[in-house]
């Protein structure tokens, strides 16, 4: 994990969570673009999945031993509460997130369940984004992955900042998406709204 140095005090943390198999992606790119957009005393973390020690979830809810958390996972866990942002940045695999993004997302689950913990009640509030660079133009063929991070914010009581787009397929390719790189330059900027299921938006 590397943290970028920011003044104290500041109000916002954004942890960057790489999800790619590739390292210095296309995603990871934009995502940067994004970043250095942030005021200067923003404190910004990032944490590459691939680089960790986290094997595949197990679902222990029901079980009656205790599942044992390995370093790793427990620095991730720390880092993941300690930021008011949560950015997932991940390629658009099969239409959706990554497998390593999905690891992490089900690793909340155990956290939810973990004795005595209050997982959800401190993520509650803050904000969860996307970044995604895939080699459709078409944005529509990404509704998975929109749908995945919306409703994982709504069920977390978070906020849900969208997905920043990107177009690209070979290394480095993105950054031939003026559109995108422009799109980078406010992305976190505005006011993320309170995340909300599909059924609640429609019973407004």
């Amino acid at each position: 994990m590397t943290t970028d140095t920011a003044a104290p005090g500041t109000d916002r943390s954004f942890l960057f969570v790489l999800g790619s198999s590739r390292a210095d992606g296309n995603s990871e790119i934009l995502a940067r673009a994004a970043a250095e957009q942030l005021p200067a005393g923003v404190p910004r973390r990032w944490v590459d999945l691939s680089g960790l020690a986290l094997p595949d979830f197990q679902d222990g809810r029901h079980d009656t031993g205790t599942w044992t958390a390995g370093e790793d996972e427990e620095e991730l866990r720390r880092a993941t509460l300690a930021a008011t942002d949560v950015v997932l940045v991940s390629p658009l695999y099969w239409y959706t997130v990554s497998a390593q993004t999905k690891r992490y997302l089900d690793y909340w689950s155990g956290w939810l369940t973990a004795p005595g913990s209050d997982f959800k009640e401190r993520m509650a509030g803050r904000t969860l984004w996307g970044v995604t660079v895939m080699a459709h133009e078409e944005e529509v063929v990404a509704d998975g992955m929109l749908t995945t991070l919306n409703n994982s914010a709504a069920y977390m009581g978070m906020r849900f900042g969208g997905v920043l787009f990107g177009n690209g397929s070979r290394p480095g390719q993105v950054r031939d998406d003026e559109a995108a790189l422009l799109r980078a330059k406010t992305f976190f900027d505005r006011e993320a709204p309170l995340a909300r299921f599909p059924y609640e938006a429609a019973a407004r």
